[in-house]
């Protein structure tokens, strides 16, 4: 009963008395779908706060509740969702910056403008924990200074921050002008030298898999390296050294970064790993040289991160799609073609050519009516979800292509009733294309009735508006769950239906 229940809460047309009846019976999971109705009212929200107390934190970051209807005190989570919310008093920060529940101030630390009393004893607590949340997200001047703390798990979160000054970044990176840090997380509970097991037993153990220490804080000192160099306020100057670091983590980290010089890319072209040569081919940062010498990488992940390159030039592009797996999608490249580049590509004898700029949803009309033509059925796959085609268009491009590019012409807005229809009877049935059919706007009830023989599409189906009535109800009383939940949420079901599925109101 209760996925009914959750599909109740999600019906944006139940009644508001019928939401009341709803949150009074309401369990932590209704009340979940309970808190995202758009038309939950401010008391409906208090009421089913008091009703499950867990969802009060969700009603409060969703903004139904108000400061007014919290006592941080009683509550301190939802105080909390609110100060994360920017929407709680000051008053609250100082009262739980003392609060006895680490967690509590630990979540405290990262809200948004407290006071700076507060984040000054924050930045004093007992626990490492709750001051290395301050660093992680303090402005300028309090993580220049918690940067310099002595222990460096605080260090760490400082090095995270995109607020600490540069100058202080190159400090943790270099060490220079830092005293030496003198705790860790691992040197704080175990006898060194220690390292840290990735298949931890213990279920109270909370460090890092691969966490250790000799005396030097060595895991958390890479740890703060690897965050300083992807914290893009660290200055280029400071991380050049790291090219040929025996890390793979670090040397993945730089492959990132649009400030380096092209030098240092050039020995990342060359790293062992296909993940970093990955990540740089897909850096903006790149020249055309790199890009070259990349496109004939071993690697596939290297050559797919390249087609996604904003300024990969268009004969790699072209070259790159006959032989890697791009996916259907608008590649960067393609998207920003100029209208002569698209006339060049729609025109190419390359069908991976065509197929890449028929991703796009902006051609003009002559170009897109060519390319709905195309012998090639991949070219067509891609082009067939582009709005403005007429029917007969689409009708077309299943008649010559057909069970090859039916989902995509599925797909298309302005796919009518009367051809969604047809597709859906499509023999033998296209699976993937009833999944698409099934939300589709235009959907009508024989589209839909079809949709239901398949498994996946079944439920969606079962959630669209233009199923009638009697067939929602049956789903909603049927053995799958799922399809029966989803009829629950559908706005066409009957209100007698509605009322039926919920327990009667207490006497």
């Amino acid at each position: 009963m209760n996925h009914l229940l959750c599909g109740l809460a999600a019906n944006e047309n139940l009644p508001p008395p019928l939401v009341d009846r709803l949150i009074a019976v309401a369990d932590a999971e209704v009340a979940e779908h309970l808190a995202e109705r758009a038309d939950l009212s401010h008391a409906q929200a208090v009421a089913l706060a008091a009703r499950v107390e867990e969802s009060a934190v969700r009603l409060a970051y969703e903004g139904r509740l108000t400061a007014a209807d919290v006592d941080p005190l009683a509550r301190p989570d939802v105080a909390l969702a609110l100060l994360d919310r920017g929407e709680g008093p000051a008053a609250w920060a100082r009262l739980l910056a003392a609060d006895p529940v680490v967690e509590h101030r630990e979540k405290l630390a990262a809200c948004p403008d407290l006071p700076p009393d507060v984040v000054d004893a924050l930045s004093a607590d007992t626990e490492i924990r709750v001051v290395a949340e301050v660093a992680l997200w303090a402005p300028a001047d309090v993580a220049a200074r918690l940067a310099a703390h002595p222990h460096a798990e605080v260090r760490r979160a400082a090095a995270v921050n995109e607020a600490t000054p540069p100058s202080v970044l190159e400090a943790l990176v270099s060490g220079e002008g830092l005293p030496a840090a003198r705790h860790c997380l691992v040197c704080d509970r175990e006898t060194l030298p220690f390292t840290h097991d990735p298949r931890c037993p213990r279920d109270d153990c909370d460090l890092r898999p691969g966490a250790s220490c000799d005396g030097s804080h060595a895991s958390t000192t890479h740890d703060l390296l690897q965050a300083a160099l992807r914290n893009p306020a660290t200055p280029a100057g400071a991380l050049t050294g790291f090219v040929d670091h025996p890390s793979l983590l670090l040397r993945w980290a730089l492959a990132a970064r649009r400030d380096l010089p092209s030098a240092v890319y050039e020995r990342l072209a060359s790293d062992p790993n296909s993940g970093v040569r990955a990540d740089l081919a897909e850096n903006p940062a790149i020249g055309d040289a790199l890009i070259r010498a990349l496109a004939d990488d071993d690697s596939h992940d290297v050559r797919r991160g390249l087609a996604h390159h904003p300024a990969v030039p268009l004969d790699v592009l072209t070259r790159l799609a006959r032989g890697t797996r791009i996916g259907a999608t608008l590649l960067p490249r393609i998207a920003s073609a100029s209208p002569a580049e698209v006339e060049a590509l729609a025109g190419s004898p390359n069908p991976a050519a065509r197929m890449l700029v028929a991703q796009r949803r902006d051609l003009p009309v002559e170009i897109r009516d060519a390319l709905a033509t195309d012998p090639d059925a991949a070219v067509v796959k891609s082009i067939a979800p582009h709005p403005g085609f007429q029917e007969s268009r689409l009708r077309a491009m299943a008649g010559r292509h057909g069970g090859q590019v039916i989902a995509r012409i599925a797909a298309n807005p302005d796919a009518t009733s009367a051809l969604l229809e047809e597709l859906a009877r499509n023999e033998p049935p296209v699976r993937k294309a009833l999944r698409v059919i099934a939300r589709h706007r235009n959907a009508t009830a024989p589209a839909l009735l079809a949709c239901l023989d398949d498994a996946e599409a079944r439920p969606v189906a079962a959630g669209h508006q233009a199923l009638p009535p009697d067939v929602i109800t049956a789903l909603v009383a049927g053995p799958d769950a799922r399809s029966a939940e989803a009829a629950a949420a559908n706005p066409s079901l009957p209100h007698a239906v509605m009322t039926e599925l919920l327990p009667p109101p207490a006497a």
